[in-house]
Formats: C-alpha cells, sequence, structure tokens
C-alpha cells in the first residue's frame, strides 16, 4: 500500500470522525426524602438518583452541582464579587464590598454530602466548592443505566442571591439550587461551571420529592402535588396528618424538567385558575395590602400564555406556579421565585411575564445558560416587550414593541464598557456590561433578524425552532440552520457580528441631490457592521414609499415585510462606504426621507438618518 494512499486514508477517517454524531440527551431520575428542621433553616436529604447515559461515551466519573456552597465568606463566588468591586452584581455588593464577606457562620450555606454510591458501593469523590467530582465504581457505558445513593445534610443561606431564608418581604424559606443535580454531558463534555452568580445548566430529569416539614408552612413549587388533602393550603377539607413530630409530609412529582425548586412559609395562600387551553396555575403568596396586584394580575397572565401558545409554542407542563420568594426574579421548572410587593399592576405583570417566558428559554428550550445566556435572556426579553407591548398599549404610539430596548443600547454604547454577547455569563468583567450583552443584545438580535429577513419569516423561524428542537437543549447554531433554511438567506456574518463583536450599525443620509423628475440620495456606512438597508419616502400627499437596499452578503433578498410593500434596489456591496439611491420623486413631492421608518435597526446614531423637507 502507497504512502500516498495510506495520507489520504488517514485524511478521510480523521475527517469522518471529527463529525458531529446523531443527536443525544442524558436523562435523570430523581427520588429524593427530605425532613426539613425548619427553627434552624437545615435539612438532611436521602436521595436516589437513576441516571442514563445516551451518549456514545463510556463515563469514568460524574460531576454534582453543589450551589449553597458559594454562600459564604472567602468562596469563589465572594472573591469574584469583590475584584469586581462597584461593577459587580448590586444584588452581591454594596458600595463594593462583597455582601457574602458578611454572612454570619451559623447562616453560611452549605451542601455536606456524607456519602454517595453507586449500586451499593461507596464512591470516592471531591468536593470543588460548588462542584462535585465523583469517581466511579464501574464506568457508565453507552446506552445503559446505573443508580447513585447519597446522604447529605444542608444549611439554608443567608438569603443573598435567589436561594435562601428570610427574604427582604419576610418569606421564611426559598429553597432553589438546593439539592446535589448532576451535571449535564453532552458534545462539548461535562458542564461544569463554578457558581459564582450567574446561571445553570442540566439534563431533563424525573423528579419524585417528598418533604417533611412542620405542618404549620405552606409549601409553593413546580411540580405536582400528590397529596393536597393531606398538607395545608390547597385544598379546603385537607386533614393534615401531622407525625409525632408535628410534621407533615409534602410529596411532589414532575416530569422531565431541568429541576425542582420550592420556597415554604406560614403566611402563603394558595390561590389557582386555569388558562383555557393552557396550565393550571398557581399564585402562592403573602395575601395583604402590598400584594393586592396578585388578584388583579390574573387576566394578564391568562393572556401572557394564550399569546405564548399561539405565537412561539405550546408550554408542555400541566401547572405553573408563581412564587413570593427570592431577591427579585428567578425562573425554575414549572415556577418562579418573584417579589410581590410591586407599586403597580403592570410592574407585577411585567415580571411575571418575563420570568413566564423563562419557562420557554431557559426549561423547554433548555440553553446552555453558562455558555449564551444571550439566549435565554435575550430570547425572554423579546417575548417580554412584544406581549406587555399588547397587554398594555402604550399611551404615546409607537413603531413597535422594542423602540426603548433600542434606545437604551445606544445610550449604553456611549459609554464604551460594552462586553461581546458571546462570552461566558460568569466571565463579564462589569455587570452592567453582562446585562446589555444578555438581555439587550440578546433581545435585540431577533429585532435585527426581523428587520434582515422580514417578521413574518421571523415568526415562521421562531415556531420552527420551537417544534424541532423543543425538550432538547439546542444552540445558536441550530437557530441559525433554521433561520437560514426558511429565510434563504446566509446570515452567519450578522451572527458573528452581533454577538461575537462590539461593533456597531450607523448608517447615514450623507447627501440630497434634487432633480426636476427625480432625486438622488447618497448614503453612507459609518459603522462597522453592514446591513441592508429600509429607506423610505413620506410624500406630500401623505404616502409612505419603501425601497429595499439588500446587502450582498445575504445572497437572497428579503421578500416581503409587516411594514409595507417595498421595491428592491441594485444591492449594497459590504466593503462599500458609499451607495447612491435615485427614486421618482421631486422635492415639492417630498415631506421626508430616510433609512428604517420602522425604527427597528440599532443604528446608534439616529441623527442623520431622517431628513424633513422644507
Amino acid at each position: 500500500m502507497s504512502k500516498g494512499f495510506i495520507t489520504i486514508l488517514t485524511l478521510l477517517f480523521g475527517f469522518l470522525s471529527a463529525q458531529k454524531g446523531p443527536y443525544y440527551q442524558q436523562q435523570a431520575k430523581y427520588k429524593m426524602d427530605i425532613d426539613v428542621d425548619a427553627k434552624n433553616f437545615t435539612y438532611n436529604g436521602n436521595q436516589t438518583l437513576t441516571y442514563t447515559n445516551n451518549s456514545p461515551d463510556e463515563l469514568n466519573v460524574v460531576y454534582f452541582h453543589l450551589y449553597w456552597n458559594a454562600f459564604k465568606p472567602g468562596s469563589m463566588m465572594d472573591q469574584r464579587v469583590a475584584g469586581q468591586g462597584k461593577n459587580g452584581d448590586s444584588r452581591l455588593q454594596k458600595d463594593g464590598i462583597s455582601r457574602l464577606a458578611s454572612i454570619p457562620k451559623e447562616e453560611e450555606g452549605a451542601q455536606n454530602i456524607h456519602w454517595i454510591k453507586q449500586n451499593g458501593k461507596d464512591l470516592k469523590f471531591e468536593v470543588q466548592e460548588t462542584v462535585m467530582k465523583v469517581y466511579l465504581d464501574s464506568p457508565i457505558k453507552p446506552n445503559t443505566s446505573t443508580k447513585f445513593t447519597m446522604e447529605w445534610d444542608a444549611v439554608i443561606p443567608m438569603q443573598i442571591r435567589r436561594a435562601g431564608r428570610n427574604n427582604s418581604e419576610g418569606v421564611d424559606m426559598t429553597v432553589t439550587q438546593w439539592y446535589p443535580k448532576i451535571a449535564e454531558y453532552d458534545y462539548d463534555g461535562w458542564a461544569t461551571f463554578d457558581y459564582v452568580g450567574r446561571e445553570f445548566h442540566a439534563p431533563f430529569s424525573d423528579f419524585e420529592v417528598n418533604i417533611k416539614i412542620d405542618k404549620d408552612y405552606v409549601i409553593g413549587a413546580g411540580g405536582t402535588l400528590e397529596n393536597p388533602a393531606e398538607v395545608k393550603g390547597y385544598d379546603p377539607k385537607a386533614s393534615l396528618k401531622a407525625d409525632k413530630n408535628n410534621k407533615v409530609t409534602w410529596k411532589w412529582t414532575a416530569k422531565n424538567m431541568l429541576d425542582f425548586a420550592w420556597a415554604a412559609d406560614r403566611d402563603y395562600t394558595v390561590e389557582s385558575f386555569v388558562v383555557l387551553d393552557g396550565p393550571k396555575v398557581y399564585f402562592v403568596y403573602q395575601k395583604s395590602e402590598k400584594t393586592k396586584y396578585w388578584s388583579e394580575s390574573k387576566p394578564y397572565v391568562t393572556k401572557f400564555f394564550q399569546i405564548m401558545n399561539a405565537t412561539y409554542g405550546r408550554y408542555v407542563y400541566p401547572s405553573y406556579s408563581f412564587i413570593q420568594g427570592g431577591d427579585g426574579g428567578m425562573e425554575y421548572g414549572m415556577c418562579t421565585m418573584i417579589l410581590g410587593e410591586a407599586k403597580s399592576v403592570d410592574g407585577l405583570v411585567g415580571l411575571m411575564v418575563h420570568e413566564g417566558g423563562h419557562s420557554w428559554n431557559q426549561q423547554i428550550m433548555a440553553y446552555n445558560e453558562s455558555v449564551r445566556p444571550w439566549m435565554d435572556e435575550g430570547f425572554t426579553s423579546y417575548y417580554d416587550d412584544s406581549i406587555m407591548y399588547q397587554l398594555f398599549p402604550p399611551k404615546t404610539p409607537k413603531a413597535n414593541p422594542f423602540t426603548a430596548t433600542l434606545d437604551r443600547y445606544r445610550n449604553f454604547v456611549k459609554r464604551g464598557i460594552e462586553e461581546p454577547a458571546g462570552w461566558l455569563g460568569d466571565h463579564h468583567d462589569n455587570g452592567t456590561a453582562y446585562s446589555f450583552a444578555s438581555y439587550y443584545k440578546g433581545e435585540l438580535f431577533l429585532v435585527q433578524l426581523g428587520y434582515i429577513i422580514g417578521e413574518q419569516n421571523l415568526a415562521l423561524v421562531m415556531k420552527e425552532f420551537y417544534n424541532q428542537w423543543h425538550l432538547k437543549h439546542p444552540t445558536d447554531r441550530d437557530f441559525m440552520h433554521i433561520a437560514q433554511k426558511i429565510s434563504g438567506m446566509d446570515l452567519k456574518w450578522f451572527h458573528h457580528y452581533w454577538i461575537n463583536t462590539t461593533k456597531t450599525i450607523d448608517y447615514a443620509i450623507k447627501d440630497i441631490k434634487y432633480g426636476e423628475f427625480a432625486t438622488t440620495v447618497t448614503l453612507e456606512n459609518k459603522g462597522s457592521i453592514p446591513m441592508p438597508i429600509d429607506f423610505s419616502i413620506l410624500t406630500t400627499d401623505k404616502k409612505v414609499v419603501n425601497y429595499q437596499i439588500p446587502l450582498n452578503m445575504t445572497h437572497t433578498w428579503k421578500q416581503k415585510d409587516i411594514y409595507g410593500d417595498f421595491k428592491t434596489e441594485a444591492y449594497w456591496p459590504w466593503t462599500q462606504k458609499e451607495y447612491t439611491l435615485t427614486i421618482p420623486y421631486n422635492k415639492s413631492q417630498i415631506s421626508a426621507l430616510g433609512i428604517d421608518f420602522s425604527q427597528r435597526l440599532a443604528d446608534v446614531n439616529l441623527e442623520d438618518n431622517l431628513v424633513e423637507v422644507k
């Protein structure tokens, strides 16, 4: 066999082996028995976890997350906050001083693992603060399952971020990211990011959770309560079955979720209502004058679920709970923890819409938020603005639901501290920069995409993305594949510019020459992100005439948009700084002309985009 032929075979098989195989995802089943000492804010836990390895890889170790270990002085979270100073998350620091540094010893978070076994055999494990590495007794071969059992105890931490005891509104316990949770394993390996403040990732799992707690407590959780007649709050005819320690056991189940979260308080009221063709919704909150807007919010929450189901894809779980707790708003499987003492009904509904919208992104679509926070936060913010625009129409008409977000983005860019949206969530140097990268640029990613491909196509993309990838773990590459297929456009350039850089869009009207029968307009690209341009004129008889100037890099041009018919002109090469457009109207026929009458383009300088003709 010749050396040349061997080289060809080597290259061929190397190429084939480098290709991504068929999609797979791991599966876990948890059975937990939890005994809560409410007086001391501690609990003891026993857990059986059946883990199925659907990957083509043999696993010799597994990893678990122990999130509460972060809530103590000297932790990595504390160090990160201290290092960022006043640039850090305002909920984690005050005047640049980490709030974690002053947590009293007795209120430090802890998840103390007593032992862990695989199929009955003791395993060696290493606790690396918020990550536990477990060395297996026997490898988990592809397409096989194994059973882990473990025992641990935990201290519910001082309420600083998301979880904890005695939140600012007096809720006793917000118990989230609270159990040893197995990490996600996929084509990129184990998702083992340390918990230093941001987001989470996990395999889809089934849960059977039994929580034993003092009989006077009411629990709100993301799941199905299997014994409402034996506990307080859910059934007016309930007969509590307390044991000798005056405790009752709450039995919860959930299927195919990323996590299970709960909160407990002695003053909770439970209310429920059913959304037509949607889930059963629970409100679990401290009912008082301070929370009066919860009752008013119910018709808006109903409309929210109906709009989401019709527009973006169906909510797949049987119920959803809005639970008063936490430190602001944070989404979990089938529930959210939110502060409840809102100042207005639209303020409360806005929080509910945003956190509820996360159910489609963080839970149903299940992105890796630690790697791509802009998909979860950004897409949810897009839903948020769109739906709030429908639920609470603005008193002053706006061109579209996203104008306020666009204005905030433009103002932020001027500060010169922007960081790329493509950065890992916990690795942004500035808390505000993280927020704009994830929430604002993630939202505007969809706004700009609608501008490029047309809003009708964007709606098709969003639905098809849901249809193909819900209850899986898609990436932005999967989203872009669908966007390109539906639009027929090459959009890789846009994704790169918007997500991986901090370059900006800035187009301008450079010159206008009026003729007897026509007007010639010279446009200029003063920015660093090329875009197609929608150019329009308002005639003196109040008609809008639209022109589309395609960008050569898409190679296929937009065919329609909801903002009116348009004539397509010759394309604008991205390397070309100026473009000349001639329109068959003279000065006396034009009232105004400009770039992007729809006001969707994220142009950072609007002053040179519009000209009033006088």
